[in-house]
């Protein structure tokens, strides 16, 4: 029991400095502590009773012992171990073994999905736009794609976030980051509609949320997704249109148009420049007809 809490207690020190320094959300922490939780338990059954006695034998019979989990996956467990130890070693506290590698279970990386703008249209004009409920799936539908949103910051814009005078809204992302982003004519469009004719219908109680679910409650992110596949399987799309494909769609696009990478960057709310340069290799053959009609010799 005592070597257990001498695993434990250095691990929710590091969750708290992740939930209050670095402002990390309540399911990346639940994520982490998943994995924490999994590495401690290994390795207390291989005899570590303190961190500082953690040795590379250990560490190599913990991540082949991951050998049978999907390369993703694997890979984030050790990259949630291997944040942890650095974390300690920061604090003076850890082992004095090198911390372990994390690339060994890598994959190669998959472009992104992304919908051209014929389908994307055709997405858009499926829900049934008579009900309260048509009207708010194609509001958030636009979002999704004029705004390029991850699903978890569409369902939790507030009311308050809202600046459709100006079109545009304020977004808090990944660590509290905050940014603004401006709205196509259309998105805010919708967004008015929604906000004007369905919103108080669906509304039980007020609600900071610009988005009820139909039984007049906060929207779920997994509601989002089942309605887009339907959606998705209605406007006779391939199979896995997701809501993060729309966000895809919505950097293809702004690429394709001249949108500089970093601009890109900024408005995706990537913390690294080298997440948004995936995107280019979907653009590719664009860039290099764009070359070879500006290049003197090309």
């Amino acid at each position: 029991m005592e070597a257990t809490k001498a695993l434990r207690e250095p691990i929710e020190a590091f969750l708290d400095g992740l939930r209050f320094q670095r402002g990390a959300s309540e399911h990346t922490i639940a994520a982490y502590r998943r994995d924490l939780d999994q590495a401690s338990e290994f390795l207390g059954k291989l005899g570590l009773v303190d961190w500082n006695d953690l040795s590379d034998p250990m560490i190599a019979r913990y991540q082949t012992s991951l050998g049978k989990l999907a390369p993703s996956s694997a890979q984030r467990k050790m990259s949630a171990l291997r944040s942890f130890l650095k974390h300690l070693k920061r604090n003076r506290s850890g082992p004095a073994m090198d911390l372990p590698d994390t690339g060994g279970f890598r994959k190669a990386k998959h472009l992104p999905k992304s919908l051209s703008l014929d389908q994307i249209e055709a997405l858009m004009t499926t829900p049934d736009f008579s009900t309260p409920s048509g009207i708010r799936d194609r509001a958030i539908l636009e979002l999704l794609y004029g705004a390029g949103l991850r699903i978890s910051e569409a369902v939790d814009l507030q009311m308050n976030a809202l600046d459709l005078e100006n079109e545009a809204i304020r977004v808090t992302g990944k660590r509290g980051k905050t940014r603004w982003i401006p709205l196509p004519i259309q998105t805010s469009k919708w967004i008015q509609k929604y906000l004007i004719e369905a919103r108080n219908r669906l509304l039980q109680r007020p609600m900071a949320e610009v988005f009820v679910s139909d039984r007049g409650l906060k929207l779920r992110r997994t509601t989002v997704g089942l309605k887009l596949n339907e959606y998705a399987r209605q406007a006779g799309l391939p199979e896995g249109v997701s809501p993060h494909c729309l966000r895809h769609s919505y950097a293809v696009h702004l690429l394709k148009g001249g949108a500089d990478l970093r601009a890109v960057q900024e408005l995706l709310g990537h913390e690294s420049i080298a997440t948004t340069q995936v995107y280019t290799h979907l653009d590719l053959e664009e860039v290099k007809r764009k070359y070879r009609a500006a290049h003197p010799r090309a």
